[in-house]
Formats: structure tokens, sequence, C-alpha cells
């Protein structure tokens, strides 16, 4: 059993640009980190955290519309279906900390993954529960806010960028 680090992950990290790996089994290391990764979203005021945003390249994500440890539900190699409607909200993003857009989302979605006893079950969101699986599932995919901006919000958020960038010590873009 590797013990995997986790810590939360911000942009430029690589591991957020790129698609992430299934997981292959369910064990006590994969047990420790969704562990791990509750306890990082509560501290960083979140309502989701997806395994890339805690450094680790696997597809997994936690989930808690009310932000609490105790309602965090795990989500493992995740597939979603989106419907209804689309709409418009500000949306932010633990790995872009001071960027914020309106993003455009389906209002439902239905999650079907597999839990920590190696489970599959089905889950339905709406409204923020919706909106929050299609964020977490975009950083399983290498997708993050800053890729679904509008021109004019990614203008807007470019001074932000390269701040991040500045601190994890890369050479702007």
């Amino acid at each position: 059993m590797a013990a995997f680090e986790c810590r939360m992950t911000q942009y430029p990290a690589t591991v957020l640009g790129r698609k992430a790996r299934p997981v292959e089994k369910i064990d006590d290391s994969i047990r420790a980190l969704a562990e791990r990764m509750k306890e990082l979203m509560v501290e960083h005021k979140g309502v989701g955290l997806a395994g890339p945003q805690a450094g680790v390249d696997l597809r997994i994500f936690v989930v808690s519309a009310d932000g609490t440890k105790e309602t965090a539900k795990v989500y493992i190699n995740p597939e979603i279906q989106v419907g209804g409607p689309l709409e418009e909200h500000e949306e932010g993003c633990l790995s872009l900390p001071g960027i914020w857009g309106k993003i455009r989302r389906y209002k439902k979605c239905t999650v079907t993954a597999t839990d920590l006893e190696g489970r599959r079950f089905t889950e339905e969101g709406e409204g923020l529960l919706a909106r929050a699986f299609q964020h977490e599932y975009d950083h399983l995919e290498g997708i993050m806010i800053k890729d679904r901006l509008s021109m004019a919000a990614q203008l807007r958020a470019r001074k932000r960028l390269r701040e991040l960038e500045e601190e994890a010590g890369q050479q702007p873009a």
C-alpha cells in the first residue's frame, strides 16, 4: 500500500492540466486519500475537491453541498450525464485562488461512481450539487474554470494567472 502525498495544489501545477488516471484498486491508501481530501476541502472552505487538486493524478473527488466533512461523499471513477437547461453562475476554484467568473453549467447532473466499499451507485444533483459534480469532473478531465471563462473574463483573469505562475516560480506564458 503506497501512501499518497496529498496537499492543496494550485495553478499552474501540471497535474491540474491533464486527464487523471482511473483508480485501479480501492484499498487503505485510497481510503486515507479520500479522508485527507475531505479535510483539505473543509480547510479551504470548498464544496468539492478532485484528486488533481490534491496533487494526485487519480479519478476521485469528494463533494459536500454544505462544505462539511460529515456530509462529504466520495466518488471514485465517476461518470456524469448532464441535463436540463444551462444556467450561468459565479464560480471559483480552490486551485485558482482569486479568480471568479460566470460559468455556464447544466442545472441537472447524474453521477455514477464507486464508493469506498467498491459498490457502484448513482446520484442525481440539481443546482449547487449539479454544479459541484460538473466542476470536479472537469478537474478529472484536466479542465479548469479558467478554460470555461468568457473571453472578457479570461482577459480580466490574466494578471492573477500571471501572479500564480510567478508564485510557483514559473515564467509567465
